[in-house]
C-alpha cells in the first residue's frame, strides 16, 4: 500500500482585515487522518484579533514570528494574559478557551499543532467561537439569551447585532488586558532561548518540550522540538522507538529528507522548504541534509516524553551489537565490520559536513 508523505504548504480557510487563517488538509495530506493530527496557522496583521474561542483538540502553539499577546482561560481557572513571541511553545490542553492579539507593526504567525483524537473530523481543528457571527452566543434565541445572562430583550439584540466579524477582526481604539510576564510561568517556554539538550559544533541544536519544562504538555499529550541545522549538516538516521508520529514543519531554510518503511523501500526522498510540513509515520526511519544556509525545524511527536533510536554516530544502535553479529548480518569480514565500527566514534545525532 503506498503512503503519500509529500510534504505540503498550508491553504487559507478564511481571511479578514484583521489577519487570515490557514490549515493543512488531509485531503492533500493523508497522513493527518491516519495519524489524527491536525494543523494549522493562524495570521495577524497590526491590531489584528482572534476572537475567544475553544477547539475540540489539544494543542501545541508556536510562534513563527513576530511578537503578540495570548488569552488563556483554563477549565474553572481565571484568564492569564501573556505576551509572547518568537520561538515561543504554548501548551494548549484540551477545553482551553484562548484570544490572540498583534499590536505591533510586524506580522503575528503562530502554527497550531495538535491531537484529533477527540475532533469532529479527523486531521482538522474545528474551532468554537465564543463572539462573533459565527458564535455560540449567535446560534441561541433571544429568548434562551436573555434568560442566561438576565438581560432585556433590546440588549439582546444589541449585543447578537453588533458581532459582524467573523473569527478575526481588526480593533481600533479597543483597550485590551496588558499582558503580565508572571502569567507565562508554567505555560510557555522559549525554545530559541531555553538550556539546548544537544549541541554539536558545526551539526546542530536541539531543544526538546517535554514535562520536565513544561508541564502542561503532560495534559496535552504531545511533546515536542526544535531542531536547527547548521549548513550541509546531516541529521544521522532515527525513529521514534515509542510507536509515536512525527509532524515535522520547517521554519527555516531548506533541505534533503529521505524516509524509510517497510521492508528497506525509500517512500519519500525530496527537498523541504519553509512552511512545508510532512509526518513520518510511526517506526519509519528518517534522515535530513540540510543546504549550504541551513535548515530549522519544529517538531510534534505524539507522546510527551518521546524517545527516538539513532542507527548512526557514537550513540547509533549498530555500535550496541557486538561485531560477530553486525558480520553475520551484512555478510561481510572481519575487517570490514571494524572498518564500520571504526567510523562515527564521537559524533552523535548531527554530523557536521564533510572536509
Amino acid at each position: 500500500m503506498e503512503i503519500e508523505l509529500t510534504p505540503r504548504l498550508a491553504k487559507k480557510v478564511y481571511e479578514a482585515d484583521g489577519g487570515s487563517y490557514c490549515a493543512w488538509s488531509p485531503s492533500e495530506l493523508p497522513m493527518l487522518r491516519e495519524g489524527d493530527i491536525g494543523a494549522a496557522k493562524l495570521s495577524l496583521e497590526k491590531d489584528g484579533f482572534a476572537l475567544p474561542n475553544y477547539s475540540d483538540s489539544a494543542r501545541v502553539a508556536y510562534v513563527l514570528q513576530g511578537n503578540g499577546v495570548v488569552g488563556i482561560v483554563l477549565p474553572e481557572k481565571e484568564e492569564k494574559v501573556l505576551p509572547v513571541k518568537k520561538g515561543d511553545a504554548i501548551a494548549l490542553p484540551f477545553g482551553v478557551i484562548t484570544w490572540w492579539y498583534n499590536k505591533e507593526d510586524t506580522e503575528f504567525v503562530v502554527l497550531f499543532l495538535g491531537d484529533t483524537k477527540t475532533a469532529h473530523k479527523r486531521g482538522e481543528f474545528t474551532d468554537f467561537y465564543l463572539n462573533g457571527s459565527n458564535g455560540i452566543f449567535t446560534g441561541f434565541s433571544t429568548e434562551f439569551v436573555s434568560r442566561a445572562w438576565d438581560l432585556e430583550e433590546n440588549v439582546v439584540k444589541t449585543l447578537v447585532g453588533k458581532q459582524t466579524g467573523k473569527g478575526i477582526v481588526k480593533l481600533g481604539g479597543t483597550n485590551l488586558p496588558e499582558p503580565n510576564k508572571e502569567h507565562r510561568d508554567g505555560m510557555t517556554l522559549n525554545c530559541e532561548e531555553a538550556p539546548l539538550d544537544v549541541d554539536i559544533k558545526g551539526g546542530g541544536r536541539v531543544v526538546v518540550l517535554n514535562t520536565k519544562n513544561l508541564p502542561l504538555v503532560g495534559e496535552v499529550g504531545l511533546g515536542a522540538d526544535l531542531v536547527r541545522l547548521d549548513g550541509s549538516a546531516m541529521c544521522s538516521p532515527g525513529f521514534s522507538c515509542d510507536s509515536a508520529l512525527q509532524v515535522t514543519y520547517i521554519v527555516r531554510g531548506s533541505g534533503r529528507v529521505q524516509v524509510v518503511g517497510v521492508d528497506g523501500k525509500k517512500v519519500l526522498e525530496t527537498t523541504v522548504t519553509a512552511g512545508k510540513l510532512f509526518i513520518v509515520p510511526r517506526f519509519f526511519v528518517v534522515s535530513k541534509i540540510a543546504d549550504p544556509e541551513g535548515l530549522e525545524w519544529f517538531s510534534i511527536i505524539t507522546t510527551p516524553n518521546p524517545i527516538f533510536t539513532h542507527l548512526a554516530g557514537s550513540i547509533g544502535a549498530w555500535k550496541a551489537l557486538s561485531p560477530q553479529v553486525l558480520e553475520a548480518s551484512f555478510n561481510v569480514d572481519s575487517d570490514t565490520e571494524k572498518l564500520f565500527r571504526s567510523k562515527r566514534t564521537s559524533d552523535a545525532i548531527f554530523f557536521p559536513p564533510p572536509k
